[in-house]
């Protein structure tokens, strides 16, 4: 059976854009038929949590190590790993969790120039997007925490629309480990010297990450906040 999305999208082949630009009304059935595929697969995968970092992370880089270390022992805890799907970081994450016998999520996206799935994604688990934002929110509804390791912008947006939304109370908190202290202790350093010097934060939002450095540490903390909560993983 071909995919309501795939239907969806052939209605804007060939088109102009002035064609296309008189459609966006209709665009609303491709996006809907995005969230309804997201849905009906991400319902079923039981507590996962997501690792992020860069796409251009090689095997040979200390943190595509650590990326593998950290999904092995999530899912030694009975975690499965949602990752973006690509290469780097998100293939050393979902290599990881092959590795310890789990559930490997790749939520891909696809691109007219990079990123095709890795091959450590169960072959049932690979879900493809069109849209950014439909991907997102994927991410943020069916995660129970995320680890954040080097990355470029994509990293950044994930990790501060995760942090946002917390903040403002749009979903429940979850834990929010960034992985690498040499990487990441400038960003801190900033946020507390120069946001929070601003009082453009509270300083209880310096309680909405954690920083870590090892991949025991950073599994550690996602098994500490459900703890210390007295919360159970959302499933």
């Amino acid at each position: 059976m071909r995919k309501s999305k795939d239907l969806v999208s052939e209605a804007f082949e060939n088109k102009t854009w002035n064609e296309i630009h008189t459609m966006d009304s209709w665009r609303v059935f491709k996006i809907i038929a995005e969230f309804v595929e997201g849905f009906e697969k991400l319902a079923r995968i039981g507590p996962c949590v997501s690792v992020f970092g860069s796409a251009r992370t090689s095997a040979d880089n200390r943190y595509y190590n650590v990326a593998e270390e950290i999904a092995y022992l999530l899912t030694g805890k009975g975690y499965g790993v949602i990752t973006g799907g690509g290469p780097g970081i998100m293939e050393a994450a979902n290599k990881g969790a092959a590795r310890g016998k789990g559930k490997s999520v790749g939520i891909n996206i696809d691109l007219p120039f990079e990123q095709k799935a890795n091959k450590y994604i169960d072959p049932d688990k690979l879900i493809t997007f069109d849209h950014f934002f439909v991907r997102k929110v994927m991410f943020m509804k069916y995660s129970q925490g995320f680890i954040v390791l080097p990355g470029g912008f994509g990293t950044f947006d994930e990790l501060f629309e995760a942090i946002t939304l917390i903040q403002t109370k749009k979903i429940g908190r979850f834990p929010i480990i960034m992985v690498g202290k040499d990487y990441w202790q400038g960003l801190v350093k900033w946020i507390k010297e120069t946001m929070l010097a601003e009082k453009n934060i509270s300083p209880e939002d310096l309680e909405l990450f954690n920083v870590a450095e090892t991949a025991s540490e950073a599994v550690e903390l996602i098994d500490s906040f459900y703890s210390k909560y007295m919360l159970s993983p959302n499933f």
